[in-house]
């Protein structure tokens, strides 16, 4: 038999589905979406090939190929294409195909599930405990239940997938999962390198939000950075850290393709993907670096200086307070979320109140970082603003700060902008 299929861990589980069934009979090709078709296209053309079990999965070809594909069962020749993006959702017009994105459980597919699932059907391979477990720790990772569900092991199996090289992990695996069929777990070994490996992955996620760019392409306000490595879960932490973009989208120069990760389910980046040649899934979808997307995400951003992330120890300037919360960015604007009550906030920017109001902090502070973009302003720099209108130094502020600014402003809720900024 004959296996096209992707290079991610999901593609690596079809692989391993493959030569469990079949064994020694299983040739596995690797495939990315700029090889894919070449390679297939030149697989079927041979017609010593013409009767030789074919699978293609966790990729859609072109529409070229998909004609000859077409053409290869209309002439009698086996060929089964196995997908879960939405973006091949019209291959399911194909008796050869099978796209499904989720179970009738609702539960989300992955490559690695729904070609197990068939070939257990069609009985050649005999499912297994340890097997069982294997795939769907390969569906929660690729489909990113695992995040919503805290399962660790399924996002440690994906980090040794990045930390070995693919034909040891693979050899690793097939010789687990035949010499143990009961159980599937990560060694003591692994787990304590992936130990080191999830500090590694912590501090490149804390550089990366520094080199983050925020700006509008089209409808959606994205972040952009160049990245190489832990390209999922960079994404997503990303996204977690500046929940006011829309998505992120990240630039490998390197391998020429861009991802795009969103954390939001009213936002397709497999749509947005489409719109240059590319797809995926709602939430993770990716696309070639071409020379448009190079000109719109490279180009047209240089200019603009990386986002600077929120301070984390704050003491005083800190979200959510009930005397206000100062932002600013790199033009000197300053902006100031006001509570007037429980559910009523106001943004006041270089002294005047803007005329939409908010009924939440998280929209008032979305509301300043999407158009002004702008971040926590840091304790030091707020309080000696403070100081530029007050007869006391920054240590007195720090120690009385509440006091000081409810004296100052006669409210608990009046701060600073009162001083700097009259109302107008």
């Amino acid at each position: 038999m004959k296996l096209f299929t992707d290079i991610d861990l999901d593609g690596l589980g079809c692989g391993i589905v493959a030569k469990l069934a079949f064994g020694e009979d299983a040739n596995v090709s690797y495939c990315s979406y700029r090889n894919l078709n070449q390679r297939v296209e030149h697989f079927i053309d041979n017609p010593d090939h013409n009767n030789t079990e074919t699978y293609i999965t966790d990729l859609a070809v072109n529409e070229h190929v998909e004609k000859k594909l077409e053409k290869r069962f209309s002439n009698g020749h086996p060929i089964q294409m196995i997908d879960h993006h939405v973006t091949a959702m019209h291959f399911n017009e194909y008796k050869w195909a099978m796209v499904d994105p989720e179970y009738k459980t609702g539960k989300k597919t992955c490559a690695t599930s729904l070609f197990y699932d068939f070939l257990v059907e069609h009985q050649k391979i005999q499912k297994t405990p340890a097997l069982d477990e294997f795939v769907d720790l390969v569906r929660q990772y690729d489909t990113w239940e695992w995040d919503e569900n805290n399962n660790v092991a399924a996002k440690r199996l994906n980090d040794l997938f990045y930390m070995m090289d693919r034909e040891h992990f693979e050899e690793d695996l097939l010789k687990r999962l035949k010499d143990h069929p009961n159980s599937f777990t990560l060694t003591d070994t692994e787990n304590l390198l992936l130990d080191v490996e999830d500090k590694k992955i912590h501090r490149y996620i804390h550089s990366k939000n520094r080199q983050l760019v925020q700006t509008f392409v089209e409808e959606y306000c994205v972040g952009i950075v160049h990245a190489e490595q832990y390209l999922s879960e960079l994404g997503n932490a990303l996204h977690k850290l500046n929940p006011h973009l829309d998505m992120i989208i990240l630039i490998n120069a390197g391998n020429k393709k861009v991802g795009f990760r969103t954390i939001y389910d009213h936002i397709d980046v497999s749509e947005f993907a489409s719109r240059f040649g590319g797809g995926g899934h709602p939430k993770a979808s990716g696309c070639d670096l071409s020379q448009e997307t190079f000109e719109k995400f490279v180009v047209d951003v240089f200019p603009i200086s990386p986002h600077k992330p929120d301070p984390e120890r704050n003491e005083i300037n800190v979200k959510c307070a009930h005397y206000g919360t100062c932002y600013e960015n790199r033009k000197g604007d300053i902006s100031f979320i006001r509570p007037l009550n429980e559910h009523d906030f106001e943004v006041i920017h270089n002294g005047k109140r803007i005329d939409e109001s908010f009924d939440a902090y998280e929209s008032a502070e979305y509301f300043i970082k999407r158009n002004y973009n702008s971040w926590l302003r840091f304790d030091n720099d707020y309080l000696r603003h403070l100081t530029t209108a007050l007869p006391v130094t920054t240590e007195e502020i720090r120690a009385n700060y509440e006091m000081i600014i409810s004296t100052c402003g006669g409210s608990s809720i009046q701060p600073f902008l009162i001083i700097i900024f009259p109302p107008s």
